[in-house]
């Protein structure tokens, strides 16, 4: 059914649906209106299960690892300094196999202080060992909600939801909002195997000694990597039950036969359609938007690539003293590969600075002039740096 949802109300109703027995809730702008409206909605009757209000994000992550721990299915969000409080529990969860999904309404990073979009929170522990989505709209953030438990609990791994902090949070967007029945076909009762259980006593988090400890990893990594099919599967599956297009691990889009690509994350992704319609005259372009970032996939970028004489890898989050975080996972993804793209890599928009459909044809101009190579900010105003800059 469709209804005009705010983004944050939209993910508070389907994770509803999804049936969570516990959330750990603390506000922290912009993820506060999802946990706000998950409280309403318990103390209105709509949703039974425990809600927690916890005092910091450490917290809250402990709660949920604890509750799934237990044996219930959790949830729940944050954002910006808060991922980075709760990062010592979100290795813990995903080193654990704690199947559980939590919505990252991504923010800048202090400091300087910014309450603004950009992805370098998630990007910080993009190597904790959560499986991490990105989404380009909230419709999408919907659907991949309820995509992520079923992931997470047949794979026995976190999720991260990854969506873009006021551009999508507090955006209003028609919304086809599933029904309880097509979510439960979705998602069965959830039982944890490795439940703890007094009457069938077991550890976990344990001590491990050098003689495991690699091994463990191994068997961590592997399963990432090897839940590339299973996110496949759950779209597939969702889009059977929703009637939906589903878009698993990245969407190539545009002319088949274009020879320059941008590959790109979030809702920047609509910016840059809404371009190529108001700019037709630049050169043939594809856009590929990048869904699944955590495992990274390989093979499906090398196949959407096929063609491309250049791709320009445009993020919003940078990694200081190296540059483009995704700019280099995809150069290494072609390393090997025959008649590879060159990869002109940008950062843009980081702070929540406004991308403006004039970013279109910039890009092209900076292709043109060999830019990006192997990095560069495209919106850097240089009359703004500091005088010792």
């Amino acid at each position: 059914m469709l209804h005009a949802l705010e983004g944050s109300q939209a993910l508070a109703r389907t994770v509803a649906l999804c049936r969570p027995q516990v959330i750990a809730a603390y506000p922290i702008t912009p993820q506060t209106h999802i946990v706000e409206n998950l409280s309403k909605l318990v103390a209105d009757g709509v949703l039974d299960c425990e809600l927690v209000s916890v005092e910091s994000e450490f917290s809250a992550a402990s709660v949920v690892l604890g509750a799934v721990a237990a044996g219930s299915r959790a949830y729940t969000a944050s954002s910006s300094q808060g991922i980075l409080l709760m990062a010592e529990v979100l290795f813990n969860i995903a080193g654990l196999r704690i199947p559980m999904v939590l919505t990252c309404a991504n923010r800048a990073l202090s400091g300087p202080l910014s309450i603004w979009n950009d992805q370098q929170d998630s990007m910080a522990v993009r190597d904790a060992g959560w499986i991490q989505l990105y989404c380009a709209n909230n419709q999408e953030a919907v659907d991949t909600t309820i995509q992520a438990y079923r992931i997470s609990e047949l794979c026995e791994l976190p999720v991260m939801v990854c969506v873009d902090g006021f551009t999508l949070t507090h955006t209003l967007e028609v919304i086809d909002l599933p029904t309880q029945q097509q979510v439960d076909n979705m998602l069965p009762p959830f039982r944890f195997e490795r439940r703890l259980d007094p009457n069938n006593p077991i550890s976990i988090g344990t001590l491990v000694s050098p003689d495991f400890y690699t091994e463990a990893r191994y068997s961590h990594h592997t399963a990432l990597v090897e839940s590339m099919d299973v996110i496949e599967q759950a779209a597939h599956s969702w889009q059977s039950i929703s009637g939906r297009p589903q878009y698993p691990l990245l969407q190539r889009s545009g002319p088949d036969d274009a020879r320059i690509g941008i590959l790109t994350l979030g809702s920047v992704a609509g910016t840059l359609e809404a371009a190529m319609e108001q700019y037709p005259d630049e050169p043939a372009t594809c856009l590929i938007t990048l869904r699944c970032f955590r495992p990274f996939p390989i093979a499906a970028l090398q196949q959407a690539c096929r063609g491309l004489t250049d791709l320009v890898v445009l993020e919003r989050a940078l990694s200081p003293g190296s540059g483009g975080i995704v700019g280099n996972e995809v150069r290494a993804a072609f390393s090997g590969m025959e008649s590879a793209p060159r990869v002109h890599n940008f950062s843009v928009g980081l702070g929540g600075r406004d991308i403006p459909l004039s970013i279109y044809p910039r890009l092209h101009t900076a292709l043109r002039n060999g830019d990006g190579l192997p990095y560069a900010i495209i919106d850097l105003e240089p009359d703004r740096l500091p005088a010792s800059a």
